[in-house]
């Protein structure tokens, strides 16, 4: 069953790759929600975008933007599994994508930016920050309040903490991380390693200079941890444990599963 019948069903279908990466407008948006509430094809397709928005915006590399690949620029690559998976939803992003600017998907892979573009990030301070900025109810934080599955770790030397909750998905795995204690400016990778060595990239994002989850940081802003997700092709059981590593190879905490 696809949902609502008439003349804009086809279109509104396949607006839903767009919408799980919050590139469309508030009108867009509004219309396709609308559309939601009676398409049962389109509530299961949008369930198994969650978590995925990163790696697709990884993976739209667009010739001639001006822009560096992004996917080179992550600290571990989406494994020939994950890839495969995505190849058919990136292929028809980028379709959509033609209509309004690159940059803006560019910017949901590698930076926090404010609003809910790309759904991978959240500060819970309603302050502006780069990627899914800030946001009271935002799909990261909202994501983590409910799952029950969540692992720890803190690195004694750089005094970063982090929890990562999980939920299998047919797809994998959805994971939220919460970080705490970071400073910026840095641009840093969340990392799935399975427990067969395999390494995959879950979500990127930048710090900026105030940082996140600093206990005695001067603004409220400072002081809320940061919350983003993402995807991996692994299953929970399948993940040894993750790493929270900066873009040049620094490694500021690790959680075991």
């Amino acid at each position: 069953m696809q949902g609502s019948s008439g003349g804009s069903g086809a279109s509104e279908h396949e607006t839903v790759g767009a919408y799980a990466l919050g590139i469309l407008d508030d009108t867009e948006a509004t219309a396709f929600e609308a559309h939601l509430a009676t398409c049962e094809w389109c509530a299961q397709q949008l369930d198994e975008l969650a978590g995925m928005e990163p790696m697709l915006a990884a993976l739209a590399d667009l010739p001639g933007s001006g822009t560096p690949a992004i996917g080179e620029s992550l600290s571990a690559k989406p494994s020939p599994r994950l890839v495969t998976k995505l190849v058919d939803e990136v292929a028809e992003r980028r379709a959509l994508t033609r209509r309004r600017s690159f940059y803006m998907v560019a910017a949901a892979a590698a930076l926090i930016i404010g609003g809910p573009v790309a759904a991978i990030a959240t500060t819970g301070d309603g302050g502006g920050t780069s990627n899914e900025a800030a946001h009271e109810t935002s799909p990261a934080k909202a994501a983590f309040d409910v799952m029950t599955q969540r692992v720890s770790g803190r690195n004694a030397s750089t005094k970063v903490s982090a929890t990562v909750a999980m939920e299998p998905k047919a797809w994998g795995t959805h994971a939220v991380l919460e970080l705490k204690n970071v400073t910026g400016p840095e641009k840093c990778s969340l990392i799935a390693v399975g427990k067969n060595g395999e390494r995959e990239t879950i979500t990127s994002w930048s710090v900026p200079n105030w940082g996140y989850g600093i206990p005695n940081a001067k603004t409220e802003q400072a002081r809320q941890p940061l919350y983003v997700h993402g995807g991996a092709a692994f299953t929970p059981d399948e993940i040894d444990h993750f790493e929270v590593m900066t873009f040049d190879g620094k490694r500021l905490v690790d959680v075991d599963v």
